[in-house]
């Protein structure tokens, strides 16, 4: 699981849904949350959340898509298996996991030290509150 310390910078609200603007370091990230909870305020820190096999891993560092969580970062390490290989990202002073499948990145033919844009979609990030 990736988790990253974020501050809240914006909550946009109606009918019980809010979309949620994050900063985290110099990324930006967004989250779409029900019944938005007490400690959802801004300029509160959170934990942002997101599984690894939610990180989509573009070549294309600027691609004209809906996915609004677009992260330039670069390969640190990748680790090859039979079917799934483990992606580790740099994003500034963060890193990030991404698993997709060992045929995606033989065909993307990524490397370390690439750039990349690591894409995660709105509804796969989740928030908590930071302890």
């Amino acid at each position: 699981m990736n988790v990253l310390k974020g501050i809240i910078t914006e909550i946009q609200s109606h009918e019980g849904i809010s979309l949620v603007k994050l900063k985290s370091n110099e990324n930006i990230f967004t989250s779409i949350i029900l019944d938005v909870p007490d400690y959802l305020k801004e300029n509160n820190t959170v934990k942002i959340i997101f599984k690894e096999t939610e990180v989509i891993i573009s070549k294309d560092l600027n691609p004209s898509i809906s996915v609004q969580n677009q992260i330039c970062g670069r390969i640190e390490s990748i680790k090859k298996g039979v079917i799934l290989s483990q992606i580790t990202l740099s994003i500034g002073e963060d890193k990030i996991q991404s698993i997709i499948t060992t045929n995606a990145c033989e065909q993307l033919d990524l490397k370390e030290n690439q750039n990349i844009l690591a894409l995660i979609k709105t509804n796969e990030v989740s928030l908590s509150a930071y302890d």
